[in-house]
């Protein structure tokens, strides 16, 4: 019986992609790297370091540690920085409405995000409260596609992962809750997330009623 709820943020909640790609375009172009939407696309779902690491092979750079961990901080300042634009009025088309529906219902709710900047987000959203854990970059140290952060969130929830829906818009995200042997749904197009249990092309067509419709023996 599905009994919990976990979100990832980003492309879920809210759609920061935006202010990362502009943080990331600031700091390749200090740097004087190559950086585009496409390659932007395939940060979709990591975190801060894998990221950099997929814009250095793009880049055919090699780099110390120290130096990786500098430039991702550099990064992270550009993107802290921009967080204050982000208001109650940021939440994507159906999100707020669902987490309300799920809050009202009894449902267990948990944040799954790979970013370590979550918290801060969801205080600007005024969303802290439609949370019964906040799991984020910094809870656990494998980042999907490993399945650990949802492991977390469920552990921390006191629900096994049979009883927990992952929504996800990212290909690793979906492979990270498949690997858990959670029930997922993504939201996006089919050739990113279309391995997902249930996919929805937006987060305003997966409304609670959608869900329990393709999930029906689990409620």
């Amino acid at each position: 019986m599905i009994k919990g709820f976990i979100f990832d943020l980003d492309g879920v909640i809210t759609d920061t992609a935006e202010l990362h790609y502009a943080a990331w375009k600031e700091l390749a172009d200090d740097m004087g790297w190559e950086f585009d939407r496409e390659l932007n696309e395939k940060l979709r779902g990591i975190s801060r370091m894998d990221s950099i690491k997929v814009i250095m092979d793009y880049n055919n750079i090699s780099l110390d540690e120290k130096s990786i961990v500098d430039f991702a901080t550099k990064k992270n300042d550009f993107y802290v920085k921009s967080l204050n634009s982000i208001t109650q009025e940021d939440y994507l088309p159906g999100a707020r409405e669902l987490l309300t529906h799920l809050r009202s219902e009894g449902f267990s709710v948990a944040l799954g995000s790979a970013s370590k900047n979550a918290e801060k987000v969801l205080k600007q959203l005024n969303a802290t409260h439609y949370f019964d854990v906040i799991g984020d970059g910094n809870s656990v140290t494998k980042s999907k596609p490993a399945p650990d952060i949802f492991l977390y969130a469920s552990e921390k929830l006191g629900l096994p992962p049979e009883n927990c829906i992952v929504f996800e818009d990212a290909e690793k995200g979906i492979d990270a809750a498949n690997a858990g042997k959670f029930h997922s749904v993504g939201i996006g197009p089919a050739e990113r997330v279309g391995h997902a249990d249930v996919r929805f092309d937006t987060m305003k067509e997966a409304t609670l009623f959608e869900v329990k419709s393709y999930f029906k023996e689990l409620f």
